[in-house]
């Protein structure tokens, strides 16, 4: 599957704006026009990508529930 054949809803274009490494896994904030954006991925991942604070990325989101709670 390539990124192009993904529901472009479903991406988000942005710049990283925080890594909050921890040993087996980080949290991975991107600044995207709609707002924050979090991922928790691997270190191991964030090293291969070479992410780094500033890099262009796509954040792409995958869900399978969404729940709503009435404030």
């Amino acid at each position: 599957m390539t990124i192009q054949s993904i529901n472009a809803r479903n991406q988000f274009k942005g710049k990283i704006k925080e890594i909050v490494e921890g040993p087996v896994v980080s949290e991975v904030d991107v600044e995207t026009p709609f707002g924050i954006v979090t991922s928790v991925i691997t270190t191991r991942s964030v090293k291969e990508l070479q992410l780094k604070v500033g890099v262009e990325v796509l954040a792409l989101v995958k869900a399978t529930e969404v729940s709503i709670a009435k404030l």
